[in-house]
């Protein structure tokens, strides 16, 4: 049986809430760059044929939707968080912190926010685990961190085509670890990712010997 993507919306709508965000992020594996997040707002019982968790959809798909839904949108946020601020507050609390920068952003101030299974430190919310397959207002700002994150990624593969961020996207591919082997970290590179502090140790110990 298809899943109604609007299930949670509609129990709220009957609920008496007009304005319902929903929100999610992208990039907590990748070793290089932030964790963005999204939080919209779509216009009450919005269909949207086809859109789902953005890892299930191709990029090509993922782009189009994108501009769809940035148009559509009663309104849209992005939040962003740095390499270094993940260092510093681990990554987990950082995508929280995406989350709430990506509501904050918002023109327009939702009644409810459902989040892809995040806490917030907020009232009217409720974290629904696999949101982003069972809300559509969960997989709309799954959809526009996705696109956001990457063209960020399509920027730092134009300075450093080297390290062949246009192809991972800053995930820890064979390739990529190679890469940071040969050229070196970054300034954004995530220092407290395990990957990241192999090869500043591994460097280390060869300068030593």
């Amino acid at each position: 049986m298809e899943t109604d993507l609007l299930k949670y919306e509609k129990e709220l709508y009957e609920s008496g809430y007009n304005f319902i965000c929903g929100t999610d992020e992208v990039g907590r594996g990748p070793l290089v760059g932030p964790v963005v997040a999204a939080a919209v707002i779509l216009p009450k019982n919005y269909h949207l044929e086809g859109l789902t968790d953005s890892k299930k959809l191709s990029e090509k798909k993922r782009n189009v939707f994108y501009e769809i839904l940035c148009k559509d949108a009663i309104s849209y946020g992005i939040g962003v968080v740095d390499a270094k601020t993940i260092d510093e507050v681990n990554i987990y609390e950082a995508s929280r912190l995406a989350m709430e920068r990506a509501i904050d952003n918002l023109s327009v101030t939702p009644d409810f926010i459902l989040t892809d299974a995040m806490p917030l430190f907020r009232d009217n919310y409720k974290a629904i685990v696999h949101g982003d397959a069972l809300s559509l207002s969960i997989a709309a700002a799954s959809v526009i961190a996705k696109v956001t994150r990457d063209n960020m990624m399509y920027e730092l593969d134009k300075k450093y085509p080297e390290y062949g961020f246009k192809n991972h996207k800053g995930y820890p591919t064979k390739k990529h670890l190679e890469n940071i082997s040969k050229y070196g970290i970054l300034d954004n590179y995530r220092l407290s990712y395990k990957p990241v502090k192999e090869i500043i140790e591994k460097r280390k110990h060869e300068k030593v010997t």
